[in-house]
């Protein structure tokens, strides 16, 4: 690795500058080792020896004295230019690195007083990490200035763009390993720079850093040709600056010259928008960082090639403990730094060090952008009642719940304009979605060409649509993260494809929580639609409604799932959502006609029960406890089980029901398992404890009894779900495949109120003739039954 290209014409670092800046580099490459290796002695006071070494050894070497050189350089551009900066570090688990950053420039010991900026301090970092009851391995919550899980490949990226998005004075650098660079998220992400709007938003500085290798074998950008990497990253609509060497000066004025020469294109990209109102899209600078794996790090170990290896990947010499020629090579490792240059006497860093660190909010690891609740502000939402429909009876007037809620969206990105700290995602569904109201207050966000055919498309639109979840996903995870508010919008079958991310932003929640130095953020809030009841014209494969399953299994206090039966309904749980911290709350609303079931009054009353009666659904008389239960969650639930109690009043009508209807589905399990959860008696008083219960269900049936194993009456609950029936069919096909139909759910009436299958045989054949009349119907005529058609409440 012996050439080095740099920007023409590059600014000069002086002898002092290097100095300094060189020495920053090893005072933090020494600390990231020790975090490593060392438990005790931390400035080698003495000679290593092995009750000195942690007994497990974790961490992860290979990248760390890269991501310890951009800190450094970062820091000299952030202290000479003034720059609101943050940095996004995508190398999986580059935390040593991180977080020896942080020690060093005070920002640590300030978030956490106990590990000073001395030498106990010191020995505290080092064993901390990645030791029981210390910090994980990986960039986390924990760390200060960090807004991107270490372990999270693939959408380092996508957060930076998030994160530049309405801070039109920050430049977020997003530092990305060549592993991650080969991830498909990765791929999409580059294309972030066509909706990156140079007046109102900030800048996104990627630095590739090619270090050659994944944890066992070489990376495919590192071993193409340096020609192809740039047609490529040309073509991705990148100028790209290259920064190769293995001789530390020589790197050090190389990067420092790439660095300054970005950010002048940079700030002469944004004046020309902002002072001469260009349009034309930029091509934005990038780095290509190409340094050593390992670098510094042992050459050989036990006669074969370490640095510059995948070998260096994460503990370079593993036996310190029982092989006194690793110790020995471990502590002439350390000493290569020269550790006395760098500390002082009480381990404090000297001058010469932090001669180029910024001081107070500037530092990496104070940015209150990566803690964004200091920067969040209320959204000024408007009274639910303002956009709700009105219902003079229920279950006789339609409206399609998503457009209702549309006009309410609009409205707060109409409040917005000014303060910009609302976004709405989605893959090309806004209008699908009935969402297309936004469009009255802004545009969709587009910075590529366009054509005289082309609709809502503006530069500075605040609906993003991509046809990439993962996108979609990281971009408003770095706004959210970074202070803002936003609302993902998504057919409900493919939300799976951003599970993984969900995951960790649910692990990051729940982390975070724990951290009283990090202030609550805006909820991140999904809102699934053309689910899986009315994909009847695309077919199965658009058919699941599992990711509410996925979501239920993780954090009880993050997490929240609202399914909404009507327009009034989703109206007041989207008032809720959007006025949340810290959770990830996702909502199941259809965008197909829906019977009004409830006034604004009423539901925004059943809304904060969560799970209530219908009492002018059901036939109780409130002098004996009910013959069985109907209960629903869902839309298209809620309209079968409401037919279904049509059906029983008129054919059954001595029969005792009683309708529940479910909004937080979390209500169905008990309080010591959710803060929304049901407390025993509530839940009986409602369920009964001994009646049967037929509980019409919008996904996997066997989710609802996951959650409600432990009730008493359990055993006399029946779940009617989605069980994978899915074809191009009608509406009422889909829920009769499944079992979900109003027929069948007063055929399980019969069958499970004891003694009544005997006295209504009769009423029961007839709902199975009316299932054999439907599919016959179906066949013939291609629409549904009329009587299903035309049905509505007659209650």
């Amino acid at each position: 690795m012996s050439d080095t290209r740099t920007p023409s014409d590059p600014p000069v670092l002086s002898d002092d500058e290097l100095s300094a800046l060189d020495a920053h580099w090893r005072a933090a490459n020494y600390l990231a080792v020790g975090q490593i290796y060392l438990m005790a002695n931390p400035l080698l006071t003495r000679p290593l020896v092995p009750e000195d070494i942690k007994p497990r050894l974790l961490g992860h070497w290979g990248t760390s004295p890269g991501l310890n050189l951009v800190h450094t350089h970062l820091n000299r551009v952030i202290k000479d230019r003034d720059l609101n900066a943050l940095c996004v570090w995508g190398p999986g688990h580059g935390g040593p690195a991180v977080l020896a950053n942080s020690w060093l420039e005070g920002s640590y010991s300030e978030t956490y007083p106990d590990v000073g900026r001395d030498a106990e301090g010191m020995g505290l970092l080092f064993k901390q990490f990645s030791f029981p009851g210390g910090v994980p391995s990986h960039v986390a919550p924990e760390t200060p200035g960090s807004i991107h899980e270490g372990g999270e490949l693939g959408y380092s990226l996508a957060h930076a763009y998030g994160a530049a998005f309405d801070h039109p004075d920050l430049v977020v650098a997003c530092v990305i390993g060549d592993g991650e660079a080969e991830t498909g998220p990765l791929a999409a992400s580059w294309h972030g720079n066509k909706f990156l709007d140079p007046v109102h938003d900030g800048a996104v500085l990627p630095i590739l850093h090619l270090n050659g290798y994944k944890i066992a074998n070489p990376t495919v950008l590192a071993r193409i040709p340096e020609d192809e990497l740039d047609r490529l990253l040309r073509g991705y609509g990148h100028d790209p600056l290259f920064v190769t060497g293995d001789d530390p000066a020589t790197v050090h004025r190389a990067l420092a010259a790439a660095l300054d020469t970005a950010l002048d294109r940079i700030g002469a990209y944004q004046r020309a928008a902002r002072e001469d109102s260009a349009t034309e899209r930029p091509d934005w600078p990038m780095i290509v960082l190409r340094t050593p794996k390992g670098w510094t790090g042992p050459e050989e170990v036990d006669g074969v090639p370490v640095e510059n290896t995948w070998r260096s990947h994460q503990v370079p010499l593993p036996g310190v403990r029982e092989n006194p020629e690793h110790l020995r090579q471990l502590e002439a490792w350390l000493r290569s730094y020269r550790p006395a240059e760098l500390f002082d006497a009480d381990g404090r860093p000297t001058e010469r060090v932090l001669a180029r660190v910024p001081e107070g909010a500037a530092r990496l690891g104070s940015t209150p952008y990566a803690n964004g609740g200091l920067l969040l502000r209320d959204l000024p939402l408007p009274d639910p009642a303002d956009h709700a429909v009105r219902v003079d009876r229920p279950g006789t007037t339609l409206h399609e719940p998503t457009k209702v809620l549309g006009g309410l969206l609009e409205s707060v990105m109409a409040a917005t304009a000014d303060r910009r700290d609302f976004r709405v995602v989605g893959p090309d569904e806004t209008a699908s979605n009935r969402l297309d109201a936004l469009y009255r207050a802004t545009g969709k966000a587009w910075q590529a060409g366009t054509l005289p055919t082309d609709e809502h498309l503006a530069h500075d639109g605040r609906v993003m649509e991509v046809l990439s979840e993962h996108l979609c996903q990281g971009w408003l995870e770095g706004y959210l993260l970074t202070g803002r508010h936003g609302l993902f919008s998504s057919y409900e079958a493919f939300a799976h494809i951003v599970d993984s991310m969900v995951n960790q932003h649910i692990k990051w929640l729940r982390t975070s929580r724990r951290l009283p130095w990090r202030r609550p953020i805006a909820s991140l809030n999904y809102l699934l639609t053309s689910h899986v009841w009315r994909q009847d014209h695309n077919g199965f494969s658009h058919q699941d409604p599992g990711f509410v399953d996925h979501i239920l299994n993780k954090s009880p206090e993050v997490v929240r799932v609202y399914l909404p039966p009507d327009s009034n309904t989703l109206l007041s749980v989207a008032d809720h959502v959007l006025r949340s911290r810290d959770y990830v709350n996702v909502i199941v609303a259809g965008k197909q006609p829906t019977f009004d079931w409830l006034t604004p009054r009423e539901a925004r009353g059943h809304c904060a029960r969560g799970a209530g009666a219908w009492e002018w659904a059901g036939t109780e008389d409130g002098s004996r406890e009910p013959d069985v239960v109907l209960a629903c969650a869902g839309d298209v639930p809620t309209q079968e089980t409401l037919a279904a109690a049509d059906l029983i009043r008129r054919h059954l009508p001595e029969l005792a029901l009683r309708v529940v209807n479910v909004v937080d589905i979390a209500r169905m399990m008990p309080d010591t398992e959710h803060p929304h959860g049901m407390p025993d008696a509530e839940y009986d008083a409602l369920f009964t404890r001994d009646r049967p219960v037929i509980f019409a269900y919008h996904g996997y049936p066997w989710l609802i009894h996951r959650l409600a194993y432990r009730r008493h009456g359990h055993a006399h609950l029946h779940v009617r779900g989605y069980k994978e029936e899915g074809t191009t069919t009608t509406p009422f096909d889909m829920v009769v495949r499944n079992d979900l139909d109003r027929y069948r759910l007063v055929m399980d009436v019969i069958d499970r109120v004891p003694g009544l299958g005997v006295r209504a045989v009769a009423v029961r054949q007839e709902m199975a003739d009316a299932r054999t009349r439907h599919h016959a119907w179906i066949r013939e005529h291609g629409t549904d039954l009329p009587e299903v058609v035309d049905w509505t409440w007659g209650g």
